[in-house]
């Protein structure tokens, strides 16, 4: 796959309602936080990265990870994970890319605006969500 064939698009992370004082981050490509935020009062928390889509659709880029020949994903990294030693958390939210629905990934690619996904950042026991998070909304801002 050539760089020519893959379009970048600007994708945007929403997580709303996390935890209050529990840090978040997106996961680099060398395992390392970046771009880490704390919600003060659970005010919804977003990460904005770029990608890469080639046709497929296949997903590149420094923040997409692989699992098997078609799931990608992006972490979010949480509490110890995303650099805070004091947090009691040390979590990952994994929130899947290669399902997202092809009239946006569309609409993204002919540069339409922004793809937006939006998770929820609390579990149903009160603390960060974690492991594979559903998607709340997706659209194209």
């Amino acid at each position: 796959m050539t760089a020519k064939d893959q379009t970048e698009i600007a994708l945007r992370i929403i997580v709303e309602q996390p935890v209050p004082g529990v840090r978040h981050s997106l996961q680099g490509k060398d395992d390392t936080p970046i771009d880490p935020k704390t919600s003060a009062d659970g005010e919804a928390l977003a990460f904005d990265l770029k990608i890469r889509i080639a046709p497929g659709p296949r997903f590149f880029g420094d923040q997409i990870r692989r699992e098997g020949p078609q799931r990608r994903f992006i972490y979010i990294r949480i509490g110890q994970s995303a650099g805070d030693c004091m947090s009691p958390w040390s979590r990952r939210m994994k929130i899947d890319v290669h399902d997202l629905p092809a009239d946006l990934l569309a609409r993204a690619m002919r540069g339409e605006g922004t793809l937006e996904i939006t998770v929820n950042g609390t579990g149903k026991d009160g603390t960060p969500a974690c492991a594979t998070v559903s998607r709340t909304a997706a659209t194209v801002r």
